[in-house]
This record gives C-alpha cells, structure tokens and sequence, in this order.
C-alpha cells in the first residue's frame, strides 16, 4: 500500500478503533491498578505482549533485524515508552478515568506541532489550526465539567509528561532509521526495553501486590493481546502510512471514548459537558483532515 497524503475511510476507522481501544484501555488500568501496582502491570503487560506480537511477526511474515541502523532508536522509544506507561499508570491511582484520559490524550497537541516542525510537508495551515484549537477546547470543555474531585496536581503532572513521551515516540519513528523497520520490530523494541526497565523497578518501589485476584491477571491478558498485540501495531502501520499530524488529530476521541466507557463501567459521571466535547472534537477532526485547495 502507498503513502498517503491524508486519512481515506480505511484510516479513518482503523484510527477509531484504535481510539475506543485506548479509551477502554483507561478503564482497565484503572480496574488491574487495585490489585498491583503500576509499575508491576505496566512491565508485565509489555512483557506478556512480547508472545503474540512475535507470532503475529511470523504469522505475516514481516522481517524483524536489528542491522538496519534501528538499534539505538528502538532502545530510546523503549525507554520512552517504558517512561509513558509508567506514568499513566501511576497517575490512574490519583485520578479518574475520566480526568487522566483527558490529558493523557493531549499527545496529539504534542505531535502535530512536532511535526510541523520537523516535517516540512506537515506544516499546520490555517484550518488545521483553527481544527486543532477546535478539539483542544472540546477537551478543555470535558475537563471543566468534570469539577474538582480527585484532581491532584502530581496526577496531572504525569499524565502530560506520558503524553509527551507518546509523541516523541511517533516522531522517533518517523524521522529515524526506525522508519526502515516493520511495525512489529518497532513495537518489539518498546515492549522489550519496557519490560527490562519497569519490572525491575516495580521491585525496587515494593507495594507490586495489592489486592490481586484472577479477574486482574485476564484483563492483564487482554491488555497484552488485544490492546497493544493488535491496537499498537495497527498504529505504527497507520502512523507509516499517512501524515503524522493527521494520525495524531484522531488522538482526540480516545478520551471521549474513556469518558463514556468510564460512566459505562465504572459508574463516573456523564454530562452535558462530555456531549459538547465530542461536538467540538468531531468537528476538529473534520478540519483537521480537511484536504487543502489545490492551486492552479
């Protein structure tokens, strides 16, 4: 498949999935953050999606090398992802499903002005930044109307430096030799360097149990297998496939997915702030990928 030069309805509703998946995925952290600690999940789940991401590798038959110069890339994004994970997963004990996915899902704030800066053909136009000033204030809208309640300023903190190392992570891979590599080769240098960092330092923090029973270690399974085997790599596919800032755009509906599925699963609260949000949000989206003028 060639490059493309803006989101096509193949993009657009692999991007949603994936964007509702991270949006459940809030939720299941929150649920596996009772029963261990973050730094223990985090590492066991990037360390249990080592399995199925090699056998989808394999099953596709992709070419996983480390001798095209991805070497020392693959290990930074792992550490930055190692770092990510890390602290949204430590920012869920402070804060809400709600709260965290709202600035956790800044990363595309992030990118978009990543790239404008670092990829010449991905310069924000005017209506890409009235689009993205239109999606900022849908979350912005989100966040107000959630009031106070559980908002500590150490959770906020680490939810926007993990949304931070999330973009970096995007740029990495599109700007360095990382880009010669399979999605699944990508993914296996985070999961491994993530897994080698964090479980060691679950050990050294202690509190790695909590109150721990079976359902955890399924819903940690489904983390591994579904949410970052299958949501991650289709990512990096997309993310190799279109323009950065656009993949980055459809970034902005996760958080609503989190909302909705927070009051959906864990009973948080549902308001009239959250429709709005996804008024202003969707129509960010629209301008956003709205394709320019060509010029005579």
């Amino acid at each position: 498949m060639e490059r493309k030069n803006r989101i096509d309805a193949l993009g657009g509703v692999l991007l949603g999935s994936f964007s509702m998946l991270l949006g459940l995925n809030q939720v299941l952290v929150k649920v596996v953050g009772d029963g261990m600690h973050p730094a223990m999940q985090a590492g066991l789940r990037s360390a249990f999606a080592i399995v199925p991401v090699l056998v989808l590798a394999l099953l596709f038959r992709r070419r996983l090398s480390i001798s095209d110069g991805s070497l020392l890339w693959g290990v930074l994004t792992g550490v930055l992802f190692a770092l990510e994970f890390l602290l949204l997963f430590r920012a869920l004990d402070y804060s809400t499903v709600a709260r965290a996915s709202m600035l956790f899902y800044t990363m595309p704030v992030w990118m978009t002005i990543g790239a404008h800066f670092l990829i010449p053909a991905e310069r924000l136009t005017t209506v890409r930044l009235l689009g993205l000033a239109l999606a900022v204030a849908g979350l912005a809208v989100a966040m107000w109307g959630r009031g106070d309640g559980e908002n500590l300023l150490r959770g906020d903190v680490y939810c926007i430096v993990a949304a931070m190392m999330w973009a970096a992570i995007g740029l990495v891979a599109r700007l360095t030799p990382m880009n010669r590599s399979a999605p699944e080769m990508q993914l296996l240098y985070q999961l491994v360097v993530s897994a080698v960092v964090l479980l060691p330092v679950s050990y050294l923090i202690g509190d790695q149990v909590r109150d721990l029973h079976l359902m955890h270690w399924g819903i940690l399974a489904f983390q591994a297998i579904v949410v970052v085997g299958v949501g991650f790599l289709t990512w990096f596919w997309v993310l190799s496939k279109y323009p950065a800032s656009d993949v980055a755009s459809f970034g902005f509906l996760a958080p609503v997915f989190g909302v909705l599925l927070g009051w959906l699963l864990l009973d948080e609260e549902l308001s009239i702030w959250i429709i709005v949000a996804l008024v202003l949000v969707s129509f960010g989206i629209v301008l956003i990928n709205r394709k320019p003028k060509e010029t005579a």
